[in-house]
């Protein structure tokens, strides 16, 4: 006999099955993101020339002003995506770790996913504090801490995708990549 309440009670506690690759958006998110990033991290000439001015009290000439808030406008683009790809992440679901990466490596891995994270929102928030708010701890950490640990966590995640590539053979990237 079918239950009435069937509906009602698939909604209320939905079977979500575990995703074998990310999702189409969640792969278009993680490469736009990397690009803005990478772009960020790479050209920060602007904003630091504007910090220098600014916080030394000097004129600041309007190409600078023009160069930084391309830095600025790509940082607040990089918050509303992480939101999004947030969202996805917890809605959606990501793929289990691959059975042959040890138990230590997936404890590091699920870290270093959430302090990814942590840094998508930390960083431009302490970006936006120092820009906007004229804070010069805020410009500091943003500048100093914030992006050394995203540089560490890049150039890691990148190494682990090697190591996933190239000795365990899991093919990891491809759930990134194709699906």
């Amino acid at each position: 006999m079918d239950c009435p309440n069937k509906l009602l009670i698939t909604r209320i506690n939905p079977v979500r099955r575990t995703p074998v690759s990310f999702s189409l958006p969640q792969r278009i998110l993680h490469w736009v993101m990397a690009l803005l990033i990478l772009f960020n991290l790479l050209f920060a000439d602007g904003m630091e020339h504007w910090a220098g001015l600014f916080f030394r009290g000097e004129p600041v000439p309007a190409d600078v002003v023009a160069s930084a808030n391309i830095h600025a406008y790509v940082g607040i683009t990089v918050l509303v995506l992480a939101l999004l790809r947030l969202a996805l992440r917890l809605i959606q679901g990501v793929p289990p770790e691959p059975e042959a990466e040890p138990p230590f490596f997936r404890m590091v891995a699920k870290v270093s996913h959430w302090t990814f994270y942590l840094l998508f929102i930390g960083m431009p928030l302490a970006g936006m504090a120092g820009y906007y708010l004229g804070s010069g701890l805020a410009a500091e950490i943003h500048g100093g801490v914030l992006k050394v640990l995203m540089w560490i966590l890049i150039v890691g995640h990148i190494g682990a995708v090697a190591v996933h590539q190239l000795y365990w053979k899991t093919n990891i990237i491809k759930r990134m990549t194709t699906g």
